[in-house]
């Protein structure tokens, strides 16, 4: 459902319009048996390490899309995605007597995004893509919570955005077998 909001301006070139758009994200939890540490150690000998800043310094000095997808390769393993950030949300959380420890990834592939983005600027909201660690209380096992990425990308009769959106649901499946089974 689209709900649109006007608001006028006192000066017309300020005038703003928002719209409302509902849609249903899916969230997928993973229980697995080893430890957060192991958890983490085992998800993370999949992935490669980028930093937002390394790719958009390889695009800036990059000649062509060509050269910038050879470099970037070059960080990206066999499962197809790095992390780009870690959120550390147990160590703050420490302070307000918080448990259990979480630990939160920002992951994904500049070049899988780009097939999304072209189809859809705004899927450039939901990619990268997020996952959050969640040690159980007791310390034994934990879990691993996301948002299957096309439930949020492709929310309107794009095609060519749903199946790009799919291959990435599918890509990031694959890496949870991969590395959990």
């Amino acid at each position: 459902m689209t709900q649109a909001f006007s608001k006028p301006e006192a000066d017309d070139h300020l005038a703003t319009r928002r719209e409302e758009r509902t849609f249903a994200g899916v969230r997928v939890v993973r229980k697995i048996s080893e430890n957060m540490d192991a958890g983490v150690a085992t998800l993370r000998a999949h992935m490669g390490r980028l930093t937002f800043c390394t790719v958009i310094d390889m695009a800036r000095k990059a000649k062509s899309v060509e050269e910038f997808e050879s470099e970037a390769k070059k960080f990206i393993p066999e499962s197809g995605f790095v992390i780009f950030d870690e959120i550390d949300h147990g160590a703050w959380l420490q302070r307000y007597d918080l448990g259990p420890r979480s630990l939160r990834w920002v992951f994904g592939n500049p070049i899988i995004a780009v097939t999304m983005i072209r189809e859809d600027a705004t899927a450039g909201l939901f990619v990268p893509i997020e996952l959050l660690f969640t040690e159980n209380p007791d310390g034994e096992g934990c879990a691993i919570t996301y948002v299957v990425p096309s439930s949020l990308i492709a929310i309107d009769n794009n095609i060519a955005l749903l199946a790009a959106a799919k291959r990435l649901d599918d890509k990031l499946e694959a890496l949870m077998v991969s590395a959990f089974g």
